[in-house]
């Protein structure tokens, strides 16, 4: 898509995402591809593509440019995965996974947000993403098992129903730790063995449900 903005999510992908580790081809594409500006509401939309998270409808944020971009890379996705997102938010991590891959799952609690972000998915005609309004920690069952998963929100632990829905080989990146400040961790899952790396300190919304905190 051609608009106003293609500029500056070129210089973000050159200056913020390329010099800071982001080299996976595909994703840059889809960096420079996703319109950030249309997931932010129109006061935020010049700042849409600073190094920065941005504030967005009930309490909630979205992410630094560089994180989703990191998230994203971090699952190696080749084009065929399904893949589920727990917490849709704004929706542009949404949009960002499904430039890369076959369909994505994503799941809200916080209707107005799933219906806005719904909104920009028709607007992009990126129709390979269903939504759902539910306790994200419970994922979504009925469409499990998913090669990769992906959490936008801090837990205090990894949720087990998303460790069982997860497909044997698949990946999992999610932020653990307290409310304030946690940790990325990666989790493989292979031949029934399941492994966690952890990566780098990050700060996110608290992840809310019956497998996350209890609440606000």
């Amino acid at each position: 898509m051609i608009d106003r903005f293609t500029t500056v999510r070129e210089r973000m992908v050159q200056e913020q995402l390329r010099p800071r580790g982001i080299c996976d081809p595909d994703v840059l594409r889809a960096m420079s591809e996703v319109p950030r500006h249309l997931f932010v509401d129109d006061a935020l939309q010049a700042k849409a593509y600073g190094d920065h998270p941005l504030p967005i409808a009930s309490d909630q944020t979205i992410s630094q440019p560089l994180i989703v971009a990191a998230m994203t890379q971090t699952l190696q996705l080749k084009g065929h995965e399904r893949v589920l997102e727990i917490g849709t938010g704004s929706g542009y991590q949404a949009a960002v996974l499904s430039r890369l891959c076959a369909k994505v799952y994503t799941v809200e609690r916080i209707n107005t947000l799933l219906a806005g972000a719904r909104k920009v998915f028709d607007k992009l005609h990126y129709y390979n993403i269903l939504s759902r309004l539910d306790d994200g920690t419970m994922g979504w069952r009925e469409h499990a098992p998913f090669d990769a998963i992906i959490v936008t929100a801090g837990s205090p632990e990894i949720p087990e129903p998303l460790i069982d829905q997860l497909a044997d080989p698949g990946c999992m990146v999610i932020p653990v730790g307290d409310r304030r400040v946690q940790e990325l961790h990666y989790l493989t899952k292979n031949d029934g063995e399941v492994a966690v790396q952890r990566l780098e300190s990050v700060r996110f919304v608290s992840l809310i449900g019956e497998h996350g905190w209890k609440n606000d």
